[in-house]
């Protein structure tokens, strides 16, 4: 067995896709079924059923891929340990997150430190999430909500409570706190099902006997602010994404179930580097921080 083998293979088993997988290996069609083929010769048994260029994993590769995954993940964290010793540190952080209204914030903090240090970021589902998590492609994920695996390493940061953002007209801009059955009949703009906020804010409605009005669903929480301001609707925001510049106000929210956990995870396997470890302590740091001026502003 080859190590290119297991390459090509864990390619195959995530895309199902002989064309989509070549193209992505840049290798040709006919070069990686043989590879393939000759992986499953080596094994004795077929690893997917076939239907054209179309494969599916059979059970038989669904649990040769965990296998497999695992034995790439390690030969990764060594490469990268091997690296580090040899003082070739790894010049960029690998970050995925589905809660990032913190995270411009702490990368300010962590690039004041280590300015030498860039970042790759991106934003996704909480299964997109867990799935780079456990192949190790990710050094840390800031998530809401947070979630548990073997493999994964989970820390509970923050705990977020959802504001209520209306336009400065809005009838209940003048309030302080509201509950949450006064929301009944508004109109809502927020992210999609699938994201965190949204799927806590639509539990919670559903638990007072309503679900939210949608107006507006998007992949940017960001834009949300903008649409409220443009009294397209009103949305449920966290506490750590309030921006006081803007012509909407925010209302807390008398339910105490409306709060969201930000959690920090990595993989238990995955090499970090020192740099890696210095921005795990910026993060507890910061979020700390929030707590206690919080805790400070609640007296």
């Amino acid at each position: 067995m080859e190590l290119l083998q297991l390459q090509y293979f864990v390619t195959v088993a995530r895309l199902e896709h002989v064309t989509e997988a070549a193209q992505s290996l840049h290798v040709t069609q006919s070069s990686l079924s043989r590879t393939i083929a000759r992986l499953e010769e080596d094994l004795g048994v077929p690893l997917f059923d076939r239907n054209g260029r179309r494969l599916k994993l059979n059970d038989y590769g669904s649990r040769f891929l965990l296998r497999a995954e695992r034995v790439l993940f390690e030969l990764a964290q060594g490469r990268q340990e091997l690296q580090y010793l040899a003082g070739q540190e790894p010049a960029t952080l690998e970050l995925a997150v589905t809660a990032a209204s913190a995270l411009p914030n702490i990368l300010r903090a962590f690039r004041q430190k280590r300015p030498d240090i860039h970042f790759h970021v991106q934003m996704l589902t909480t299964r997109e999430m867990t799935d780079c998590l456990l192949r190790g492609e990710v050094d840390f994920c800031l998530s809401s909500p947070s979630f548990e695996a073997e493999e994964i390493e989970t820390r509970i940061v923050y705990n977020d409570p959802l504001m209520v953002a209306v336009p400065k007209g809005h009838r209940l801009a003048n309030r302080s706190a509201i509950a949450l059955s006064e929301l009944k009949n508004e109109w809502f703009v927020g992210v999609k099902k699938g994201y965190g906020t949204r799927d806590l804010a639509d539990s919670v409605c559903s638990a007072e006997g309503f679900v939210p009005h949608y107006v507006y669903e998007g992949d940017e929480p960001s834009r949300l602010i903008q649409l409220v301001e443009a009294e397209i609707g009103i949305a449920f925001i966290p506490g750590t994404a309030m921006d006081s510049r803007g012509m909407v106000s925010y209302l807390q929210v008398n339910n105490d179930k409306l709060v969201r956990e930000i959690a920090l995870l990595w993989n238990k396997g995955r090499y970090l580097s020192p740099a890696a470890c210095e921005f795990r302590e910026v993060v507890i740091g910061y979020f700390t921080g929030l707590e206690q001026v919080y805790v400070n502003e609640s007296n």
